[in-house]
């Protein structure tokens, strides 16, 4: 699942140095993006779902990654446009990829698409071969055939709303785009600082104004076509420039990499391959975890 989940633990791991007092604040961070292909299916939102319970004196936060965002598209799960508008009036500048990506277009696409991305997840790329990865897709850009037979249904079927729990459903309504904390300690060359957190499933753009995007992740504007902050690449790899010398704490997943600088986190090492392991980060000590179960 292409989801960054940020959690407060209730106490340090074997792996984390002893805390100060008082003690601040554990972190663990992790961005499940290796679930994209592989995970998300019934049973991996069950595990998610019922995280709280298991654990209930942690604080769990699961924020909502372009995958996600595409298959509650799909499932009439996605927040309502706030003027109004159709979900359709999002399309017009991505119609020229409708041919090449197959987009689904059965029964209710018009009222529960945004950018035309539920198309892009259910529907059926002409080309099957995925030569950034190096593998065939899985029935649609998204990869999305797994998620569609975990459910009992045929990939492209639109009877996968039916097919699901109504909690799976409000999982993926209350998804938030952003976290943001205060006050979390992180470990550095000069010694431990406390700053703030911000968590965004790809990243916060560059040259976009930052106030603006702000309020389109924390609104969860669904107006907009294309979110950048869940859906971009190169333009949010790095720290805005009105972010840079300020003490914030910006952590992704989304572009299968791990790679820290300052404090920036992009922590994606499965990347979505089966094969490659899940990765966390634990603050403050910035200890990674890794697990491929």
């Amino acid at each position: 699942m292409a989801t960054s989940r940020s959690w407060r633990a209730s106490g340090p791991t074997s792996s984390q140095r002893s805390p100060p007092t008082p003690s601040p604040p554990r972190w663990l961070s992790s961005s499940a993006t290796t679930a994209i292909a592989a995970r998300i299916r019934a049973g991996f939102l069950d595990f998610l779902l019922a995280l709280p319970a298991r654990y209930p004196a942690q604080r769990h936060v699961f924020l909502c990654g372009n995958h996600d965002f595409a298959f509650a598209a799909f499932v009439g799960a996605l927040p309502p446009p706030p003027d109004g508008s159709p979900f359709s009036a999002t399309w017009g500048e991505y119609l020229h990829n409708e041919e090449h990506e197959g987009w689904f277009r059965g029964p209710g696409h018009e009222g529960r698409a945004c950018a035309g991305v539920q198309g892009r997840w259910g529907g059926v790329i002409k080309e099957r071969w995925n030569p950034k990865k190096g593998l065939p897709y899985k029935g649609s850009i998204y990869d999305a055939q797994p998620t569609f037979e975990s459910y009992g249904v045929a990939h492209g079927s639109p009877d996968l709303a039916k097919a699901m729990p109504e909690e799976h459903k409000k999982f993926l309504h209350d998804l938030v785009w952003i976290h943001e904390e205060d006050d979390v300690p992180v470990d550095t060359d000069k010694g431990q600082t406390v700053c703030k957190l911000i968590a965004v499933h790809a990243g916060l753009e560059r040259s976009m104004d930052l106030n603006e995007q702000l309020r389109v992740l924390r609104t969860r504007d669904t107006r907009v076509p294309k979110i950048q902050m869940l859906h971009g690449r190169h333009d949010v790899w790095d720290i805005p420039k009105d972010l840079s010398a300020e003490q914030i704490i910006i952590v992704s997943g989304h572009h299968g990499k791990l790679h820290i600088d300052g404090l920036r986190f992009i922590i994606d090492e499965g990347g979505g391959y089966e094969d490659k392991p899940i990765a966390a980060i634990v603050l403050p000590s910035k200890t990674l975890i890794r697990s491929t179960e």
